[in-house]
């Protein structure tokens, strides 16, 4: 296998987890400064406070997006990388 293709398909498959990462990643960020903003205002400092409603949105957020996220890696796995292996 040639270093270009080895690179490229390093690269589409990175981007593919980047991808697949960000909505989870950007609700928990939003989550996060939410609670954060409203223990600020409230000055209430309880450690589940900040941990539960983050767990809870990650988790919906994962749920509504599993079909995407399991079709963008189905789609990286037929087009990419089972036609590289066949050619070994």
């Amino acid at each position: 296998m040639e270093e270009a293709i080895f690179y490229d398909t390093l690269r589409q498959g990175l981007w593919v987890a980047v991808v697949i990462s960000t909505p989870i990643l950007f609700v928990a960020l939003m989550a996060g400064v939410l609670v954060g903003l409203f223990q600020a205002l409230t000055s209430i400092q309880e450690m589940t406070l900040t941990f539960v409603p983050k767990l809870a949105v990650i988790v919906a957020v994962f749920w509504v997006s599993m079909g995407f996220m399991a079709e963008s890696l189905s789609t990286y796995f037929t087009d990419r990388l089972i036609p590289l292996i066949e050619a070994m």
